[in-house]
Parts: structure tokens; sequence; C-alpha cells
């Protein structure tokens, strides 16, 4: 399987996609990296590398040339009229050519979803992908769909959203009926708005409804009694950021806390709370996915370490081997938005 890698994009990029991609390439003999961004910079860095590490495979880690970056504070679409030929365009137009079957980007994130749009690479009957997040729970995980892709979300996207995040969950973490929820601010059937209303009523009537789990609220995500919460990319994109900040402030009051009040064994209780933060860190899953896309993307933090990099990059072979999108392709076309 061969991957593009947006090698410009995240904040201590080139650096960590460089190691992410060589690390992942020594993992596992079915990936092969295009690296897309300054060709002389990249070249540099990788031979600074392997006089360290040794030679890589070259058949296996390609330089593609891109002219410059979409930087985390530009404006997407702005910034892709400017910059036709940037790393995130050229990853895309790869996979428009069939040159690579999967995209892996740490840049900025709207950039990637917009640079996608444009080449209008949606699986049949898709009407809108969307990004699926996933979240630590207290029994497992839970997907979070769509986290950013479409703040301007409809309802038969919302119900769309539902039957690809059961689908991921289902093939990705081995959940044969994925229970799903629709978030809203309260339970009671009648709740939230007319897109929320709306989209209920698909659920209730579609072949889904014995896995619909009906209305949730956002403390119900962590709980895990719901696999795949569905909500539009604005309300998806302010719990995703806000689930982050909180979790990252209770580790490190806890750890202080706790840690500080012990006489003894404090390494211990050290490496005890950093185990279980690492069940909250987005390095552990590599990025989220774009579903409903004519291959695969993976969108990863634009802090990502070389780690998350490599996890992102073996992400795709896994999901690839999963037939992921075959899947959503199939289903859709069997369970098509009902008339309500």
């Amino acid at each position: 399987m061969r991957i593009a890698l947006d090698a410009m994009g995240g904040d201590d990029a080139p650096l960590i996609n460089i190691d992410g991609a060589l690390t992942a390439i020594a993992q596992t003999e079915q990936l092969s990296v295009d690296l897309v961004g300054d060709e002389e910079l990249l070249r540099s860095l990788l031979k600074e590398k392997c006089l360290l590490t040794g030679n890589y495979p070259e058949e296996r880690l390609r330089i593609i040339p891109a002219d410059g970056f979409i930087g985390m504070e530009e404006k997407p679409t702005v910034a892709l009229r400017k910059k036709p030929n940037s790393s995130i365009a050229i990853c895309w137009k790869l996979m428009a050519e069939k040159e690579v079957q999967a995209i892996v980007s740490a840049g900025n994130t709207g950039a990637c979803v917009a640079a996608g749009l444009r080449t209008r690479l949606f699986l049949k009957n898709v009407k809108r992908p969307g990004i699926a997040a996933v979240l630590p729970t207290l029994k497992g995980h839970c997907i979070l769909m769509d986290v950013g892709a479409n703040p301007a979300a409809r309802s038969d996207h919302l119900y769309q959203y539902g039957v690809m995040g059961a689908i991921y969950a289902r093939e990705m973490f081995e959940l044969e009926n994925p229970r799903i929820g629709l978030l809203n601010i309260g339970s009671e059937d009648g709740k939230g708005t007319s897109l929320v209303r709306e989209a209920n009523q698909f659920f209730l009537a579609s072949r889904l409804k014995d896995q619909y789990n009906g209305n949730v609220e956002g403390r119900d995500i962590f709980q895990g009694d719901t696999d795949v919460v569905i909500c539009e990319g604005f309300v998806g994109n302010v719990v995703l950021k806000v689930s982050e900040g909180l979790a990252d402030m209770m580790f490190r009051v806890l750890s202080e806390e706790i840690t500080g009040a012990l006489d003894t064994d404090k390494a211990k209780a050290g490496e005890a709370f950093k185990k279980a933060a690492s069940r909250y860190e987005y390095q552990e899953t590599g990025g989220a996915p774009l579903l409903g896309i004519d291959g695969l993307c993976m969108i990863c933090h634009g802090s990502s370490n070389a780690h998350a990099m490599t996890n992102a990059l073996i992400t795709c072979i896994k999901m690839n081997e999963r037939k992921i999108n075959d899947s959503i392709i199939e289903q859709l076309a069997s369970m098509p938005t009902p008339a309500v």
C-alpha cells in the first residue's frame, strides 16, 4: 500500500513525519510512503537520518516535490487558491490520479478537508464526508462523528454518518452491532433543533433502529453505553477540543496532587498516571479518518509526534485490509436515507 504523507504538515514538521515514516516502513513490508514537500529540505534531512540509522529502501520512501505548505493560521479556501501546488494539494492530486491509496496529514485540517471536497473524491452515494474521532470510554472506545469536516450538516448527512461510523466501529474495534446515538441537549424525544429531530426520525425509520440508542447527552459519551455518537461538525469539534483540554488538565492536577502527597513509590505512581493518560492521547490512535472519501484520508493532530504519525500510517493499512470503503458503499446502497 502506498500512502502520501504531507511531510510539511504539523507543528514539528518535517522531522516528525520523516521519523514516523521510517518507523512505519520498518514495522511492515506492506507499506510504501511518498513524502510530499520541500524536496531539497527532505533530501537533506533524510541524508542526515541515514548516516545514523543506515540506508532506507528508496523504492518504498519516495520524495514528491511540492511548492510550499498551508500554515495552521491560513484560511483554507484562500490558501488553496494561492498555493495550488502546496503539499496537501499535491497529496490529494496523487490520490485522485490513483498514484497512492491514502493520505496522512497533520497540517491545517480545514485545508485538508477543503482540498478533498474540491477533488470530489466521494464514495458512491456519500453526500458529505465526515471526520470520525476515536474517544476513550469506561468500557472501550466511542466514535464521535463529525468533528469538523461539515459544520453545516443536513439531517441526511447525520444519518449517513451513523452508517459510516458504525462500520468503522465494527471493523476497527470488532463490535458486532455498534450502538448509535445522536448527540442532543436531552435524551427525551422532541428535544433539540429541527436538524437533530429530523435525523432522529431517519434513524428510527431505518434498518439501524435496533442499534439506535436515540438521543444521548454530552456527559454520556465517555460512559461507554454508546459506541458511535453522531453530531454536526461544529458541535463535534467543540466537544473534541473541550475533551482534550479537560483530560489534560485533570491528569496534570491529579498527578501533581497524588504523587506530591506520597512519601514513597512516587515514581511508580507517576508511571501509573502516565499509563492511564495514554488512553486519552491522540498519539495512540494516530489520527481521525475522513470517512466517505474514495481512498483513505487520516487527519492527525497538529501537535502530533513521530509515534502518532507511525500509528496513522499503520491505521491506514488496517482500514484498507478491513475494506472499510467497500462496506460503506454496500451499506449505503442497501440502507439509503429513509423517507419520513
